[in-house]
């Protein structure tokens, strides 16, 4: 029974690990925001605890219907002022622990969905 897609999204995650992420090929050591449309940019954001709204706010000139914001190695929930940008513009937002968010990202994308991930890899101190 095959469980693969006929067509991969437009930028796949292929593989991922504490720290890192393979993108259509292209090793990733850095945070970094993907979409479905073809977006690939770093992304200044090294730990749950440094995320500001400015993080949010590059996200917007994309207009993604969802974003799903990968937290680190662990799922950390951020303060709602930070992303309230997204929300008054009517961009959904989830959040979850990276490597959970790299998987849903490769299904909505997959579905043709305009997903986009903001991933931190650092494996930098987190919220305790």
């Amino acid at each position: 029974m095959k469980l693969q897609p006929d067509q991969a999204p437009t930028q796949a995650i292929q593989a991922a690990g504490d720290g890192w992420l393979m993108i259509d090929g292209v090793h990733i050591t850095h945070s970094v925001l993907i979409g479905a449309k073809g977006e690939n940019e770093a992304w200044d954001c090294d730990s749950p605890t440094s995320v500001s709204e400015t993080h949010f706010q590059q996200i917007l000139k994309h207009k993604p219907e969802l974003v799903l914001f990968g937290s680190g190695t662990r799922q950390q929930f951020i303060h709602p002022k930070n992303y309230q940008c997204l929300i008054a513009n009517g961009i959904g937002i989830e959040t979850m622990d990276t490597l959970a968010a790299c998987r849903t990202y490769n299904v909505l994308a997959g579905e043709g969905r305009h997903v986009m991930a903001a991933l931190i890899l650092s494996s930098t101190k987190e919220i305790s």
